[in-house]
């Protein structure tokens, strides 16, 4: 409680303040008001990417010609210094050096790609060859030009292994191109395969999940690994690519690439074609067997890294030869196969494969982290003339891929050099995390009236071209005899060599697995395809066939069907 006398004293101070504009404090240092007659300070401005210029500049220095500093630029004695209380005492908490050195280094492994994780890449061009085809089908400007120049980046990798992985193990290997388009980015995510394991896009982490390992033991198990396979037979004929010598490429420059995928190239008049892409290897296929792969595996685990970098600095470019394959929507709907199907190819005897281009790796990276890691690919980066089709696993990827890269390398991974388009990028998304090629400036951040940003011309409408009718149904894909033609095709098209592996491939793999029921099954699943083939495995992998039969039959239904198993007639 205050006296009463210090009561008055306090309120007379404050009347004196309010009548004298006077506080407590008011001269002091850095509160003093300005008392500078008007017009002494002159106008500055400072470019706030200077900082970054430098340090840009300072990233392509060799070693001599710069000076050890802290992160801030402050110049700094010796890197290996520390302080610490006399000879034998602890650390000292000021040492802002040995922090600094420390935080970096905790932070300097981004989360690895779920799928793709072992990979390496290079830059390169893509040079148009028949502008007069494409330009029948597209208005894609980097195919509107023979002789027109793209620059792009390419990263190779395998699916299912980690990043320090062997890149020669059995696996299918990622073909993700970016391409640097005057009229922006355009990504396409092949494989060196032309179909895939799945067509339901919620199966997915399912698969990727058995190709991993088991969450008790955490290690790779057969049983997970052919149980996925053996249930879900649409990946058949998959299985037997990878389990021939096309599972173990020798290195990455010589294998082919697959869009797998349908795309639609449109015109500008909104009219549009079904489109796959094909990318054949100039250095011609060359694969390891089983025996040579696991050696590599084991000697040199970065064999395939290794080749590519060691060509593209020896001068010996690699390079691919380009094809497209069109078929009209018309011609779609009597389609032998369901072009939507990512299980099945479109054979060159069905669809022949016409030249577009040609590309070529020549630049390695300067610094694999910021040009290869960092590199971010999606099917979502699409530029006018290609869209995607209705393939469900192709939708799924338009989502998932850039969320993937949100989370591993942040909303603005765009920002990052080697994923920044070549054109101008003006809208409305701001901030978030490492945002800093200046955020878009003092723009509005809305669609304004009284700064209006300029809105391009629509250039086609898809309401005439693409329309389906319908209710919403819980989808997923019937197995049908169908399924079964691509598998037989792929083993009557292999030498006798070539079959021999095959087998001896899988029944090295398959008879691993400890449960019969999960060997037999799949058997019998390669029975199916082909007599020889499924009787030679189950011999190998000690189980009896059981024969199956599957009807003829659409790939998916307009009407929402109950499964009984993990596929519908299966």
């Amino acid at each position: 409680m205050l006296s009463t006398s210090f009561r008055l004293l306090f309120a007379s101070i404050s009347v004196a303040t309010a009548v004298r504009g006077w506080y407590p404090g008011q001269d002091a240092p850095g509160l003093r008001r300005d008392t500078a007659p008007p017009g002494q300070a002159t106008a500055y401005t400072f470019d706030l990417n200077t900082g970054f210029n430098v340090q840009e500049k300072t990233s392509s220095e060799d070693a001599p010609e710069v000076e050890y500093t802290l992160d801030n630029g402050s110049p700094y004695p010796h890197p290996y210094e520390y302080e610490r209380i006399g000879s034998d005492g602890p650390l000292l908490l000021q040492d802002t050096h040995l922090l600094e050195l420390f935080g970096a280094f905790d932070r300097e492994r981004i989360p690895e790609r779920v799928v793709h994780a072992r990979g390496a890449g290079a830059h390169g061009y893509f040079e148009v060859t028949n502008a007069e085809f494409c330009k029948n089908y597209t208005m894609m400007d980097m195919l509107s030009e023979n002789g027109l120049r793209t620059p792009i980046t390419i990263r190779f990798s395998t699916v299912g292994g980690e990043s320090g992985s062997p890149d020669e193990a059995r696996d299918p290997r990622g073909f993700a191109v970016k391409f640097r388009t005057r009229k922006g980015i355009l990504d396409l995510v092949m494989n060196n395969t032309p179909v895939f394991f799945i067509r339901d896009p919620a199966k997915f982490p399912h698969f990727i999940h058995t190709q991993k390992r088991h969450p008790s033991s955490h290690l790779r198990d057969k049983d997970m690994f052919w149980d996925y396979l053996g249930s879900n037979p649409e990946s058949l004929y998959q299985v037997m690519r990878l389990f021939s010598d096309l599972g173990t490429p020798y290195g990455f420059r010589h294998m082919h690439g697959w869009t797998g995928h349908t795309y639609r190239w449109v015109k500008q008049d909104g009219t549009w074609t079904y489109v796959k892409l094909y990318a054949e290897t100039m250095q011609g296929i060359q694969n390891f067997t089983n025996a040579e792969a696991t050696a590599i595996a084991g000697s040199n685990p970065d064999f395939a890294t290794q080749d590519l970098y060691e060509a593209i600095q020896n001068g010996t470019y690699p390079g691919w030869t380009m094809y497209a394959q069109v078929l009209s929507p018309e011609a779609a709907q009597t389609f032998k196969y369901n072009v939507l199907d990512l299980t099945k190819d479109w054979g060159f005897d069905d669809v022949p494969p016409v030249e577009i281009g040609k590309f070529y790796l020549t630049q390695n990276p300067t610094n694999y982290f910021a040009e290869i890691e960092q590199a971010a690919f999606s099917p979502s980066n699409m530029v006018d003339g290609w869209a995607p089709s209705a393939d469900p696993v192709l939708q799924a990827r338009l989502f998932s891929y850039p969320d993937t890269h949100r989370y591993r390398l942040g909303v603005n991974h765009k920002q990052i050099p080697v994923n920044a388009p070549v054109t101008p990028v003006a809208n409305f998304e701001r901030d978030g995390r490492m945002n800093v090629n200046g955020n878009q400036g003092s723009r509005p951040n809305y669609l304004s009236t009284l700064s209006k940003i300029q809105l391009p011309p629509r250039l086609y409408t898809d309401e005439a071209h693409q329309q389906w009718t319908g209710g919403a149904v819980a989808s997923l894909s019937a197995v049908n005899e169908i399924d079964f033609d691509w598998p037989r095709r792929f083993w009557n098209g292999l030498s006798e060599q070539d079959q021999q592996n095959l087998i001896s491939n899988v029944i090295g793999h398959l008879g691993a697995a400890p449960t019969y029921s999960v060997r037999q099954r799949m058997a019998s699943l390669f029975y199916h395809a082909n007599s020889t083939l499924g009787q030679a495995i189950a011999d190998g992998v000690g189980v009896k066939v059981v024969n199956l039969t599957f009807p003829d039959g659409p790939t998916w239904f307009n009407v929402t069907k109950t499964p009984v198993g993990s596929t519908l007639n299966y």
